[in-house]
C-alpha cells in the first residue's frame, strides 16, 4: 500500500480526470481535491451503489433487539416501519472494515431507547467499507450521499425535518457523515467520532467533515497521534464547533500500543487492526455510548492544551459551564461561539469511563515533618479512594491544592478524610492535622469547606466535617 503511495505521488497531475454518476445521488470526481493532491495522491472514484450496497437498519423503542430495513428509493418501506415522524432521528456510520451489524452500533441505540424516544437508524456499508483503505475513503462520498438522498425522502414524503437528524459518524463514517451534511440543507447535528487521519487532514472542507456541514458539529478525537510515526488513526485538526481531546486526544487510558503498530503496510495494519491495535481509536464510540447513559460525567474543560489542563490551569468552569462530551454536548450554551473550540478531560480506563473532576486545598497544623498527604471524599452516593494532595516538607500553616478526577458521582458532599505519610520510622510520634479542607467542584465551582482541630499520626485517618 505505502509503495502504491508513493507512486501516486510521482503522478500527480500527469493523469486525467473521470467522472461517475447514479441516479439519486448525483456524479463523482477524482478531480482535486478528491484525488492527486499531497494527501489524496491515489486517483480513486467510488464504487456504484450496489456494490457498496448500502442497508438502513432502523431500530427504535417499540423494535430494540431486531431491525427493519428502510429503503429510500420505496418510502412504503418507511411508512410500514416504526419510524416515527415526531421523534428525533438519528444515524450511526460505521468506519473502515467495520459493519453496520457489529454490536457496538445497536448497543449505542439501545442506551438512546432509555432516555428517549428516537428512530435509530445503523447505515450498513460493509461491502464498501471493507476493502483498500483509498478506496473505502472514496466510498464514503457514496453512502454520505445516499444518507442526504434519505433525509431528502424523509423531507419531501412525510414532511420530516432535516433539523431534527443526527448524524453520528465513526472513523472514516465521520466524513460519510460530513458529505451527508454538505448536501443538506439544515442539517441539525453531526457528530464525529476520531474522524480518520488519512486522506482527510488538512484537505479542503468540502472533502472532510467541518463545522458547515451542520447546523452543531461536535468531535471527539481518540487517536490523534500523527500517522506517520505513530500509527494514530484519528485527526488532530479541530474540525467541529467543539472538538474534545480526552486524556489528551492521542493515547486512552486502558490501550496500549504494541508492535504491531510499526506495520507501515496502511491496509495489513487496519485488517489486524480491532482491540489489538485500534483501541485508541475505538474509545470514540465508546466514550460516546456511555456518555447517553451519564449526562453529566464527561464535562470537558476549555484549555489551550491538554498539557495546560494537566497543570491545573483550567480550572473550574468557566461562567457560561463545560460542555458534556458526547451525547449532550449540544445543551451546552455555547456551543456555536465559534468554529474548533478545544475542551479537555480524563476519563477512566475501563467501562465505567465517566470521571468527576474536584479540586483540593488542604491548610496543615500540628509537627513540621516531611512526607505526603491523601485526602478522600465522601457523599451521599458513596466514597472515592484516596486521591494524592502534596509530597514533601508538611509545614503548619502551609496550603496544599491539586486537582483529580474522581471514579464516582458522590453526591452531596459530607465529609472528607484525611491522612499523611512518609514511610519512615520517626520514634517521636509526630502528628499532623488539618484545620481546613475546601473542596472545589469543577462542573458548577461550587467550594465547601471542612474543619477540623485535630492532629492524628501517621497512617491514621483523620475526618473533617463541615464547618
Amino acid at each position: 500500500m505505502l509503495t502504491l503511495w508513493i507512486v501516486a505521488l510521482l503522478l500527480l497531475g500527469t493523469t486525467t480526470g473521470k467522472q461517475v454518476c447514479f441516479d439519486d445521488i448525483g456524479c463523482f470526481t477524482d478531480e482535486k481535491p478528491w484525488a492527486g493532491t499531497l494527501e489524496r495522491p491515489i486517483k480513486v472514484l467510488p464504487w456504484n451503489p450496489d456494490k457498496i450496497n448500502t442497508r438502513f437498519l432502523l431500530y427504535t423503542n417499540e423494535n430494540p433487539n431486531n431491525f427493519q430495513i428502510l429503503t429510500p428509493s420505496d418510502p412504503s418501506t418507511i411508512e410500514a416501519s416504526n419510524f416515527q415522524t415526531d421523534r428525533k432521528t438519528r444515524f450511526i456510520i460505521h468506519g473502515y472494515l467495520d459493519s453496520g451489524e457489529e454490536n457496538w452500533l445497536s448497543n449505542m441505540c439501545k442506551n438512546m431507547f432509555t432516555v428517549e424516544e428516537v428512530n435509530c437508524i445503523c447505515v450498513d456499508w460493509r461491502k464498501g467499507s471493507q476493502t483498500e483503505y483509498a478506496q473505502a475513503a472514496n466510498n464514503v462520498r457514496v453512502v454520505g450521499s445516499q444518507v442526504a438522498h434519505f433525509i431528502d425522502v424523509l423531507s419531501t414524503n412525510f414532511g420530516y425535518s432535516a433539523s431534527d437528524v443526527h448524524i453520528i459518524g465513526h472513523s472514516v463514517g465521520a466524513h460519510a457523515a460530513g458529505e451527508a451534511g454538505r448536501k443538506t440543507t439544515g442539517l441539525g447535528r453531526i457528530t464525529g467520532l476520531d474522524p480518520s487521519e488519512p486522506c482527510f487532514q488538512g484537505t479542503p472542507e468540502e472533502v472532510r467533515l467541518d463545522p458547515s456541514d451542520a447546523e452543531f458539529v461536535d468531535v471527539i478525537h481518540t487517536d490523534s497521534a500523527p500517522m506517520i510515526p505513530n500509527m494514530g488513526l484519528g485527526m488532530s485538526q479541530a474540525v467541529g464547533h467543539l472538538d474534545f481531546y480526552p486524556n489528551g486526544g492521542k493515547q486512552m487510558p486502558g490501550c496500549k500500543k504494541n508492535i504491531l503498530s510499526t506495520i507501515v503496510d496502511l491496509d495489513g495494519f487496519w485488517q489486524g487492526s480491532r482491540e489489538f491495535v485500534a483501541c485508541n481509536h475505538l474509545r470514540s464510540y465508546k466514550y460516546y455510548s456511555e456518555s447517553i447513559i451519564n449526562n453529566d460525567g464527561f464535562a470537558a474543560y476549555p484549555c489551550d492544551s491538554y498539557f495546560a489542563f494537566k497543570s491545573n490551569k483550567c480550572f473550574p468552569c468557566p461562567n457560561e459551564g463545560c460542555p458534556q462530551m458526547g451525547h449532550y454536548a449540544d445543551k451546552f450554551a455555547g456551543k456555536n461561539n465559534g468554529d474548533g473550540q478545544k475542551f479537555f478531560l480524563n476519563t477512566g480506563d475501563d467501562s465505567d469511563y465517566a470521571r468527576w473532576r474536584y479540586k483540593v486545598s488542604a491548610t496543615l497544623t500540628g509537627r513540621m515533618v516531611t512526607g505526603q498527604i491523601k485526602v478522600a471524599l465522601y457523599g451521599s452516593n458513596g466514597n472515592t479512594r484516596q486521591y494524592h494532595i502534596f509530597k514533601g516538607l508538611l509545614l503548619p500553616g502551609s496550603t496544599h491544592s491539586n486537582e483529580f478526577d474522581v471514579e464516582l458521582k458522590i453526591g452531596t458532599l459530607e465529609k472528607v478524610k484525611f491522612l499523611w505519610n512518609n514511610d519512615v520510622v520517626n520514634p517521636s510520634f509526630p502528628k499532623v492535622g488539618v484545620s481546613k479542607i475546601s473542596v472545589q467542584n469543577g462542573a458548577d465551582g461550587a467550594v465547601h469547606d471542612f474543619c477540623s482541630t485535630e492532629t492524628v499520626r501517621e497512617d491514621v485517618l483523620l475526618t473533617l466535617v463541615p464547618c
